[in-house]
């Protein structure tokens, strides 16, 4: 049907499709070896990357210039409630009790005026400004007085 070759055409045949196939998985074993370096030198620059942003997560600094937790836990001063009704009629209540408090209190009904003027004067916190006076600036030259003619004979 065809020509037949002879066998050694047939073996050398054979042999160049097998080094053919050898210097294929030598290259295909090359790629693989430069692309796993690839991928451990993108691995490491992943791992350096997520250190670095571990570093900017890390609050330790942060933490240190914050206040203390007891510092926040305590006690803050009452905020100013909404004066619906309710609140309305609570402080009605308080301020009317302190209100039969301070009449009934015999001091306040001795000399009321002293009495309030005692209340501010413990309540209030003292007056460390002393009053300022005002300074004259002079304005312009000054104008120097003449001296009288002095004779030179003495």
């Amino acid at each position: 049907m065809g020509k037949s070759r002879p066998r050694e055409e047939a073996t050398a045949r054979a042999n160049h499709k097998f080094e053919k196939k050898v210097q294929f998985y030598t290259k295909v074993k090359d790629t693989v070896a430069s692309l796993s370096a690839q991928k451990s030198i993108t691995k490491k620059t992943k791992a350096q990357r997520r250190k670095k942003k571990l570093q900017a997560y890390d609050l330790s600094r942060l933490s240190e210039s914050l206040p203390e937790l007891s510092a926040l836990h305590q006690p803050k001063k009452p905020t100013e409630l909404k004066l619906n009704s309710k609140n309305r009629q609570k402080l009605v209540l308080k301020e009317s009790k302190q209100l039969q408090a301070v009449t009934n209190h015999p001091a306040f009904q001795s000399n009321p005026v002293e009495a309030i003027f005692q209340h501010l004067q413990s309540t209030l916190p003292p007056d460390d400004k002393k009053p300022k006076r005002h300074i004259k600036k002079k304005t312009g030259k000054s104008k120097k007085k003449k001296s009288k003619p002095q004779s030179m004979e003495t």
